[in-house]
């Protein structure tokens, strides 16, 4: 197929989903321009100046194909050529039933990758504003964390005011300096994830009296203040701070990510504990453990004190605490069309946060999407949208149409989104009854339910890439 066009697709920013729309529009042959502002200028959350660098968790989640929403968009990437799920699957760590990578790993590989590419040019440098008009064909996927010129730039293009939500961060423990007299290695229900062995996580132990202390000492520490910019700006509920969190009430944490459903302590098995605080390896060498769940906002030296409260981190040592940035994204169901593209100036698309998905694995799905709609503009087809059933297209179908506006004056209701089943377009029948026809109950028949919705999303992806292949272009393997 001939191209009408030769000029390069620019893609703003260098996070996953830029790094995954480019490399998508390259093996496909079209040339790319991958801007990405840092070293040039930093944000408030990143630490280095690599490509797809993860500054929140290392875990992308559930890989479970089968019956979990995320594990789904995980195979339908794969099935994609995913530069992403490439990477992660390259550099898997241990993590129970979840995907995990050494973060360094992880977004070197990456960088490697977009360098060794003949189609993809990376240039260093902030795009302070609105593309210039001569850029044709524009990806922008800037992220939670995109530069003030450019979002106010975009606001003023929409007329929309944009909206914000707070991210946090949790801490990370050296290993060598946890307690593994009194703390066990085991993953939930000991389920074993990709490359793990179902004892993945180190638990530490709480009573009801070190729960309780551990609760007001939390209610009593000190947080860092918010700048002028953050103000009034709400948290996401995926991502909730552990002292906003608490404040809700002194069981909410027991029931959230201190919950001790699941674990057995093997010193004291007879005994359940009342809580436990659970640490998940974030390196390949297994020299670094992040605390799941305790994003936090409180100051430093309180976190430090705070956390030496934990059974098992008495002597810990932190290679980072954690801290809060503020993350932005569009009201994308009235600013993008079906194929993101924005409605007020066509030649830009957006892709990844900043449109209003949630989480790493989204993030790159949406620009494997925006990838792979450029690829089909640029060789003079139209883009294909996935069909909702699959977990690209009920994503997508979340950004840019499945959501409901509020009838009332109040604030825009819009806010980002992990993939889930609840995306998906219901079954035409549900199963009622298992492989040995016995009737279906409860949690059973949840659970055949998803599987059944995951077995169509896959299939129908699988549908869908064969019967597109000439619109998004042959890949050059």
């Amino acid at each position: 197929m001939s191209s009408i066009d030769k000029r390069p697709v620019h893609v703003i920013g260098g996070g996953l989903a830029g790094s995954e729309a480019a490399w998508q529009l390259a093996r496909r042959g079209v040339p790319v321009t991958l801007h990405e502002m840092r070293p040039t200028r930093g944000t408030e959350a990143h630490q280095g100046e690599g490509l797809a660098e993860l500054v929140c968790s290392n875990s992308f989640r559930s890989d479970d194909s089968t019956s979990n929403a995320v594990g789904v968009l995980h195979a339908e990437m794969r099935r994609l050529g995913s530069l992403i799920m490439a990477c992660a699957d390259r550099c898997q760590i241990p993590a129970g039933g979840a995907l995990a990578v050494d973060r360094e790993g992880f977004s070197a590989a990456v960088t490697a990758a977009i360098a060794q590419s003949p189609q993809i040019t990376v240039e260093r440098g902030e795009v302070a504003g609105l593309p210039p008009q001569d850029w044709e064909r524009v990806i922008i996927a800037t992220g939670p964390l995109t530069s003030p010129p450019l979002a106010e730039a975009i606001r003023t293009l929409t007329d929309e005011s944009a909206l914000a939500f707070f991210d946090a961060i949790a801490p990370i423990v050296h290993f060598d300096s946890i307690d593994m007299e009194v703390c066990w290695f085991q993953s939930r229900y000991d389920k074993a994830g990709p490359g793990g062995t179902g004892a993945d996580y180190i638990n530490c132990p709480m009573d009801k009296e070190q729960y309780e202390a551990f609760v007001a000492a939390l209610a009593a520490s000190n947080t860092v203040p918010f700048r002028e910019f953050e103000a009034n700006t709400p948290y996401f509920d995926g991502c909730l701070p552990v002292e906003i969190m608490a404040a809700r009430g002194p069981e909410t944490l027991r029931h959230g990510p201190m919950k001790p459903m699941g674990l057995t302590n093997p010193r004291n098995p007879t005994v359940k504990p009342y809580a436990v605080v659970q640490l998940r390896q974030d390196n390949a060498l297994g020299t670094l453990y992040n605390m799941v769940g305790f994003q936090t906002k409180t100051r430093y030296a309180d976190q430090v004190k705070l956390f030496r409260m934990i059974p098992g981190l008495e002597n810990a040592e932190f290679a980072r605490l954690g801290g809060l940035h503020r993350n932005t994204y569009l009201n994308s169901p009235r600013l993008l069309d079906p194929t993101l593209r924005l409605n007020a100036q066509p030649r830009l698309r957006f892709a990844g946060q900043i449109t209003g998905c949630e989480g790493y694995v989204e993030s790159a799905a949406v620009g494997l999407a925006a990838g792979l709609f450029a690829t089909a503009e640029w060789h003079g087809g139209a883009p294909a949208v996935p069909p909702p059933t699959t977990a690209h297209g009920a994503l997508l179908n979340h950004i840019t149409g499945g959501h409901i506006e509020t009838l009332d004056a109040g604030p825009r209701s819009f806010q980002p989104m992990n993939v889930n089943f609840g995306l998906f377009p219901p079954l035409a029948s549900a199963p009622t009854r298992d492989a040995e026809g016995n009737r279906l109950r409860g949690s059973a028949k949840t659970v055949a339910k998803k599987q059944m919705m995951a077995a169509r999303a896959l299939g129908d992806m699988d549908a869908w890439a064969k019967a597109h292949a000439d619109a998004i272009g042959e890949a050059a393997e």
